[in-house]
C-alpha cells in the first residue's frame, strides 16, 4: 500500500528555495512577537535573560576575556532566546554556548572546558574544591556546548558583524567636552543595557547617546551642553535614543539588585527620570516620540500583571 501523501503544510523546515539573510537589527515589534511565538512567560523570559548575561559577565571577568567578548556573547545570547523555547535548553548551557562562540569570533579563543571550569570554580569558595578543566566532570557539559554553538550561530543567520559601542562612547564623550565622572558612569551603565534588548534594536551611536544623556540626567549636569551637541553626523534620531533610556530605566525599575549601576540610586530617581522622558514623549512636536513611550507603557504593564576596555584610561 502506498504511503500516504503528505501535504507541503505538514512537512517540517522551510521552503527549499527559502534564502535566510542576517539581520543585525530586530525592531520592538518583531522581538515581542518571537517572545510570544515561543511561548515564553514574560517573568520567567526576564529571569532567564538576566541570569544568562550575568553568568557571561562572570565567567568572562574570571578568564580576563576583553568587553568585546561580552558584547558580542550577550548579542549573540539574545538571538537565540528569540528562537529557542526556554524548555528547550539550560540557560547556563546557552549562556556558556554564546560565550564558546564570541571567543571564537573575537579571536580570545577558549576550550568549551576552560569556561565550563571557570564557571564552576567561581561556584566554590574554597581553592581546594577547584578543578581542572581536564576534568572528567566537563565531559557531557563539554558535548552540550558544543552542539549548542552551532544552533547559537544558526539564530544568528551567521551574521558574525559585531558592534562595540565602548569606543563611540569614549569618542562622544571627548567630542561634547563632559567630565570624566559622566563618562565613567556611562562605560558601567553601557553593561546594564545589554541586560535589555537594546542592542538589537538601535546602532552603538544611538546606545552611546543613551548611555551619556542618562548618565546626565543622573548626575544632573551638563544636560543643556550634550543637548546642544550637534547629531546630524552621527545620524542618531531622538526617537533611538529615547527608547534605549526607557529600556535602562524600564531594567533599573523593576529589577534594581539584578544591575551594577541600579543599587546606587534609589528608585524615586529613576522613576523621576522616566516621567519626564514620557512628558517629553508626549509633546506635540515629537510625534515619532509617542509611538516609542506607548510600546514602553504596554510592556511595563504586561509585566506588572506578571508580576501581581579599550580606552579604559578615559573611562576610569
Amino acid at each position: 500500500m502506498a504511503p500516504a501523501e503528505v501535504t507541503y503544510s505538514q512537512k517540517l523546515g522551510p521552503h527549499p528555495s527559502y534564502i535566510q539573510v542576517a539581520k543585525p537589527f530586530v525592531f520592538e515589534q518583531k522581538i515581542q512577537g518571537r517572545i510570544i511565538a515561543t511561548g515564553a512567560n514574560p517573568q520567567r523570559e526576564d529571569t532567564f535573560r538576566l541570569q544568562g548575561v550575568q553568568w557571561i559577565d562572570d565567567t568572562r571577568r574570571a578568564l580576563q576575556l576583553p568587553v568585546r567578548t561580552f558584547d558580542t556573547a550577550v548579542i549573540y545570547y539574545h538571538k537565540f532566546r528569540l528562537v529557542h523555547r526556554d524548555t528547550e535548553y539550560a540557560s547556563t548551557d546557552a549562556a556558556a554556548a554564546a560565550l564558546f562562540a564570541a571567543c571564537k569570533i573575537e579571536d580570545t579563543l577558549k576550550k568549551s572546558r576552560e569556561i565550563l571550569c571557570a564557571a564552576h570554580n567561581l561556584k566554590t569558595s574554597s581553592p581546594s574544591e577547584h578543578l581542572a578543566p581536564d576534568d572528567s566532570v566537563f565531559d557531557g557539559p563539554s558535548k552540550t556546548i558544543i552542539g549548542l554553538e552551532r544552533l547559537m550561530l544558526e539564530a544568528s543567520g551567521f551574521d558574525y558583524r559585531n558592534r562595540y559601542p565602548q569606543k563611540y562612547l569614549i569618542k562622544l564623550g571627548r567630542r561634547c567636552q563632559l567630565d570624566k565622572d559622566v563618562v565613567k558612569l556611562a562605560y558601567k551603565m553601557m553593561l546594564d543595557l545589554y541586560r535589555t534588548f537594546a542592542p538589537l534594536k538601535v546602532t552603538s551611536s544611538a546606545t552611546s547617546f543613551t548611555y551619556l544623556d542618562l548618565s546626565c540626567r543622573l548626575l544632573s549636569k551638563q544636560e543643556d551642553q550634550l543637548a546642544a551637541f550637534d547629531k546630524t553626523k552621527w545620524r542618531v534620531p531622538r526617537a533611538h535614543v529615547m527608547e534605549g533610556m526607557l529600556d535602562l530605566l524600564e531594567l533599573y525599575t523593576h529589577f534594581q539588585k539584578a544591575t551594577k549601576l541600579g543599587s546606587q540610586y534609589t528608585l524615586e530617581r529613576f522613576i523621576g527620570i522616566r516621567i519626564a522622558l514620557n512628558q517629553e514623549a508626549e509633546e506635540p512636536a515629537s510625534p515619532a516620540l509617542r509611538g516609542v513611550e506607548r510600546g514602553k507603557g504596554e510592556r511595563t504593564r504586561e509585566r506588572a500583571g506578571a508580576e501581581d576596555a579599550e580606552d579604559a584610561d578615559y573611562a576610569g
